[in-house]
């Protein structure tokens, strides 16, 4: 089967890699480099974790999602997870930290807790009169983005698939199979998948019933010298408690401490618009960090990175069938981690046609 992707983020990438194993012939089209730091899955890092509050639907297909990571690395030659485990906290009755607890509690998911003064012998950054309690998980670490983004490139590109780079799509013709270029190429195939996530809307419109698209920023921080060799060491922090929905990647093998939070996220217009920081964004972040960090403004801003993706209403991800093209979301800001997972469903549903199965998946309700 020939099968043109459009979108080089991590949906398209995996799906590449899961038909090319498969023997198709595979042509994967990025209308920028890779990995393309523009998009959702150009960052250093994300986040992999079993923690998913009342998702228990999600946090039952993670366990696949970490098999088709080690399936992955198995085929690039190397790990590109840094194995720290996942620390959360709470600060409040009922807060998200609280919540995620309850999830690992009903998946018979084990964590170490973690009373305040003990967490902050642990994990010195931490205001032990700030927080209820803390909990580690062994599961879980941060995956590098990056460096996944190039290793599969190379791989793909060893096995025979063709990568069209810095080739913007400008029309998809979804009963003929065709995909024609900015530069007007067009190409050719029996089915298209379109991975392209917050560009997804420029090509198939009328999913802006079910997308809405967002614009959000991270910061990277540089702590004081004395908690560096902490946070060198520390797990992933998926949620500081209290009610920012903030969460932290640690320093792994030359990344930064980075920090997001869900209320940093605002409706944009395009993909595009106001992409660079605003004056002042890093320091926003930072603050939404104390508590539960002590010293917070000993830590400085060292760079703001902003992002673009799409959220349906109930935080699932989406599949759409239009002719030859099948429309893959890995949407509202939880995609990544599901990455290699996604590429393999989504190479099945291309095989067997049941794209039903694949959205059910997606859904987290097979």
């Amino acid at each position: 089967m020939k099968v043109a992707i459009v979108g080089g983020g991590i949906a398209g990438l995996s799906s590449a890699w899961a038909l090319t194993k498969r023997g198709h012939d595979v042509t994967l089209i990025e209308q920028g480099e890779l990995p393309n730091l523009l998009s959702a899955s150009g960052d250093e890092h994300r986040m992999i974790r079993r923690g998913y509050g009342s998702a228990d639907g999600y946090a039952r297909t993670i366990s696949e999602a970490f098999e088709a990571w080690e399936e992955m690395w198995g085929d690039l030659g190397r790990s590109h997870l840094a194995a720290r485990g996942v620390l959360a906290m709470s600060q409040i009755a009922g807060d998200d930290g609280e919540k995620f607890r309850e999830g690992y509690d009903r998946m018979g998911e084990a964590y170490e807790l973690y009373e305040p003064k003990d967490a902050a012998r642990r994990y010195p950054f931490i205001d032990p009169g700030t927080i209820r309690y803390a909990y580690h998980t062994k599961a879980g670490g941060a995956l590098l983005c990056q460096r996944i983004a190039r290793d599969l490139a190379r791989w793909l590109q060893e096995k025979g698939a063709v990568l069209r780079l810095n080739s913007g799509v400008t029309a998809i013709d979804e009963q003929a199979g065709g995909v024609t270029l900015a530069d007007g190429a067009r190409i050719t195939a029996d089915q298209i998948i379109i991975a392209a996530g917050a560009w997804v809307l420029r090509l198939v419109p009328e999913l802006a019933e079910s997308l809405r698209l967002y614009r959000t920023a991270v910061a990277y921080l540089a702590p004081p010298a004395d908690l560096a060799a902490a946070w060198a060491e520390a797990p992933a922090i998926l949620d500081i408690g209290g009610k920012a929905e903030a969460y932290m990647l640690p320093p792994v093998d030359g990344t930064g401490l980075k920090v997001g939070a869900g209320v940093h996220k605002r409706p944009a217009s395009a993909p595009d618009a106001n992409r660079s920081p605003i004056p002042g964004e890093g320091e926003s972040l930072r603050k939404l960090l104390s508590p539960p960090l002590a010293r917070i403004d000993d830590y400085r801003v060292s760079r703001v990175v902003t992002c673009a993706y799409t959220f349906t209403a109930d935080e699932k991800f989406l599949s759409y069938r239009k002719g030859k093209a099948l429309v893959v979301s890995a949407c509202s800001g939880h995609g990544y981690k599901f990455g290699a997972a996604i590429g393999r469903r989504v190479a099945t549903a291309l095989e067997t046609g049941n794209d039903p199965a694949l959205l059910a998946w997606l859904r987290a309700e097979a």
